[in-house]
């Protein structure tokens, strides 16, 4: 999103402003594994759904710690 804003006639001022978007909450993690869908083929990381929910509080917080990283510095790992 970017504002103009203009002080004089023969000065123009431009502004550039990112909308500070968090990253996931610890919340959303656990609502997103709990939607996994069981007995499906697993991905290419071969760890099927079954393990991510029974993983317990240890696998969302890991999970959690990876995602928010990953947002943060705003790129994927090169093997996704």
């Amino acid at each position: 999103m970017n504002i103009h804003v203009v002080n004089d006639v023969r000065q123009t001022e431009i502004n550039t402003v990112e909308p500070l978007v968090p990253g996931a909450s610890a919340v959303e993690i656990e609502l997103a594994i709990e939607k996994l869908k069981s007995r499906k083929s697993p991905g290419i990381e071969q760890n099927p759904a079954e393990f991510m929910k029974a993983g317990g509080r240890t696998i969302r917080y890991e999970n959690h710690k990876l995602i928010n990283c990953i947002w943060n510095k705003k790129e994927l790992p090169e093997e996704w």
